[in-house]
């Protein structure tokens, strides 16, 4: 019997969507009882009837992993068994074996747990309902967004709940590691990868091969992360290709006929690692993956962490949104069980199914009532956040106010009936309390510490609560980046004509390609789509030429600029430390504290008010965008990951961020070009005005 009519419908809580608490008919019933149940999934009608042992003896006598073995002995002067023998062991550390009985075992476990954790787990049924269809009639691939160790625990879960099939998980190797816990998790489905790959070809050959066996017999749903890694920020990070391109591999090749990627959304009112991911962004190590590490961490399930939502996308058919897009007749040209290196048109259509994966999580995912009171407890002073505090009912109003433009927006919001906004602060205890009509940032030290703390310390101390209360503003801010990016253009350029704000969105676009996801080639799209929400909500006029800001917009630009800020706020001062610091060549090592130590030193001195540049994360995207536009290059050469910058190249980018554009004529300005590698003619036209 199909399980999903076996459970009741809640009211919808937008464009009629019905979601369900999973979680309450799991209060009514035993956990023992549960793990127990008849589990009758129905799998993919083609795939064959073969256990873990039958995929591994696949993937070692292939015909790939055999040509591979030949050219790795060739190259090295060792034997092919040799090379066939590493390969079987690189096999044996990676491989899942999954199991039943195991699965019934976490089933227990994690219904525990999540009872402990969770007020409700809300998941809509009409995607379960779909994706039951999908998994049926083509190889399915799971692509949830990672925000918290939860996730890779949550969609196994509610597919056990509803006679699903099981999927195998692609996790990293430190959880392999993990006594007893390693092994239970390989044998509830993950399968595990190195983080640290490199130009390991032979370990490359078995990864890649492995996942296309799996996805090309369709033995399971394969869940992995397109993202790569845990957000630390709590904001979707850009995809990584490697896993995306061998899950598409086996429709490129013609090897089935079609495969269905279905996005999943989580989102929570509270992460359970929120205080450890603002450290480990201030530098603090990340604590190892360990048994001992898990029960000490334990003392969570003390603490109340509202509810999740479980957004499944609709699937989307590889073969519909490749159409167009490729010639898929060029893998024609060889054997298929040979390699190939696939083409720039491949390798554009994989990134841009990446991005438009990660954009429709985005797009699913809901804003809870905290993350739009943290977008506006960060525009006030620090200050004030840590002395006087918000006054209370001037926050409310304005998140009231903030709820509709996010309405307006299309944005989706997970907004109970009940005293919302009371309810979610004290939820946050964590980061903030609310006393005498105010709102203060919480900033616990250590009571059994006797020294006073240096002022560097007191400004981490500080960093990490707003870090924490960063990560939840992150949740909300794909509502507001492209109308934002619009208020920036208009608030930087002081112009009303549509071509010159065109082509400072795209500038902008450009620089915050690493902060941001924008889908390739949708540049067009993502202005018109931004003058279309500040029209919508009354801030805006739009003519064929020009954007008019109206009396009434002036709040809503100001709010949507302000969200904006601390971004170009941290990106300038990191273009000046490469501008100033006297050395042309840097590492990694040496650039990531040194930013850190000239912030903290700003931030004492009052002349830098964000916090957010502390964030290694965000220092990374600045040298990664620096990298994109040219400024900043890798020495191929080097061990430490050194970089070479071109500061005059910087110096310019930084330039045009400043309002130095506000002063170039009209003619001069139409001239302007969004790539760095024009940047000198334009200021060359600048240097004759």
């Amino acid at each position: 019997q199909n399980n999903l009519a076996l459970y009741p419908r809640t009211a919808s809580l937008k464009d009629e969507e019905e979601f369900t608490d999973i979680l309450e008919e799991r209060r009514c019933t035993t956990d023992l009882g549960y793990a127990l149940r008849t589990f009758n999934p129905q799998p993919y009608k083609g795939a064959p009837s073969s256990s873990t042992s039958d995929l591994k003896k696949a993937v070692l006598e292939s015909q790939y992993l055999r040509y591979i073995a030949k050219e790795i002995a060739l190259e090295t002067g060792s034997s092919v068994e040799k090379v066939r023998q590493e390969a079987r062991g690189i096999l044996e550390e990676m491989s899942h074996n999954l199991q039943l009985g195991f699965i019934r075992l976490m089933a227990y476990t994690v219904n525990k747990v999540f009872k402990r954790l969770f007020r409700s787990i809300y998941v809509n049924m009409e995607g379960l309902n779909m994706l039951q269809q999908a998994i049926q009639e083509s190889p399915v691939i799971l692509m949830p967004n990672h925000r918290s160790y939860v996730d890779f625990l949550i969609v196994s879960f509610i597919l056990f709940t509803y006679d699903i099939p099981i999927p195998v998980i692609a996790a990293g190797i430190p959880l392999a590691s993990m006594k007893v816990v390693g092994e239970i998790l390989r044998r509830s489905g993950a399968f595990f990868i190195r983080r640290a790959i490199g130009s390991d070809k032979l370990y490359w050959a078995v990864l890649s091969e492995y996942v296309r066996t799996i996805v090309r017999t369709g033995c399971a749903p394969l869940e992995f992360y397109v993202e790569g890694f845990r957000s630390r920020t709590l904001k979707s990070v850009v995809p990584k290709l490697g896993m995306m391109d061998m899950v598409l591999e086996p429709y490129f090749k013609g090897e089935v006929f079609d495969i269905t990627l279905v996005p999943i959304s989580i989102s929570y009112d509270r992460v359970v690692e929120e205080s450890l991911l603002a450290l480990e962004l201030l530098g603090v190590p990340k604590p190892k993956e360990s048994t001992t590490g898990l029960f000490k961490a334990s003392r969570v399930l003390q603490e109340d962490y509202g509810c999740m939502h479980v957004n499944f996308g609709r699937p989307l058919s590889v073969r519909q949104l490749c159409e167009g897009k490729i010639n898929r007749s060029e893998y024609n040209l060889i054997p298929r069980d040979l390699p190939q290196r696939p083409s720039t048109e491949i390798q554009d259509c994989v990134n841009w199914v990446a991005h438009l994966i990660v954009r429709t999580q985005e797009e699913g995912s809901l804003i809870s009532p905290w993350s739009l009171m943290a977008c506006l407890l960060l525009q006030a002073p620090i200050t004030t956040l840590t002395e006087e505090g918000l006054q209370w009912h001037g926050l409310t109003e304005k998140t009231l106010w903030l709820r509709k433009l996010v309405l307006d927006f299309r944005g989706r919001l997970n907004w109970p009936d009940s005293d919302v906004m009371s309810s979610t602060v004290a939820l946050h205890h964590s980061i903030v309390h609310h006393k005498a009509g105010r709102v203060c940032l919480v900033q616990d030290g250590d009571p059994a510490s006797q020294d006073p703390l240096s002022p560097e310390e007191g400004v981490m101390r500080t960093a990490a609560a707003v870090l924490m209360l960063v990560s939840y503003r992150n949740q909300a801010l794909h509502v507001f980046v492209r109308p934002g990016i619009l208020a920036t253009a208009i608030h930087i350029t002081k112009s009303t004509q549509k071509d010159e704000l065109f082509s400072f969105f795209c500038f902008l676009r450009d620089v915050f390609a690493n902060e941001f996801i924008f889908i390739p080639g949708r540049a067009s799209q993502d202005f018109d789509e931004a003058c279309s929400l500040l029209q919508k909500c009354g801030a805006v006029h739009m003519s064929e030429q020009e954007v008019t800001v109206l009396e009434t917009g002036l709040e809503v630009l100001s709010f949507l600029q302000k969200l904006l800020q601390p971004f170009l706020d941290s990106y300038q001062l990191i273009f000046r430390y490469l501008c100033e610091n006297g050395a042309h060549v840097f590492t990694e090592k040496q650039f990531l504290p040194a930013v850190q130590n000239l912030a903290t030193k700003l931030i004492l001195s009052g002349d830098l008010h964000t916090f957010e540049v502390l964030s290694s994360d965000t220092q990374k995207n600045v040298l990664s965008a620096l990298r994109r536009l040219e400024a900043v290059t890798k020495l191929r050469a080097s061990q430490q990951n050194e970089y070479k910058v071109n500061k005059a190249a910087v110096r310019r980018t930084g330039d045009i961020l400043c309002k130095i554009i506000c002063d170039i004529p009209v003619k001069i300005k139409l001239l302007f070009c969004v790539r760095l590698e024009n940047f000198v003619l334009f200021f060359t036209l600048l240097s004759l005005k």
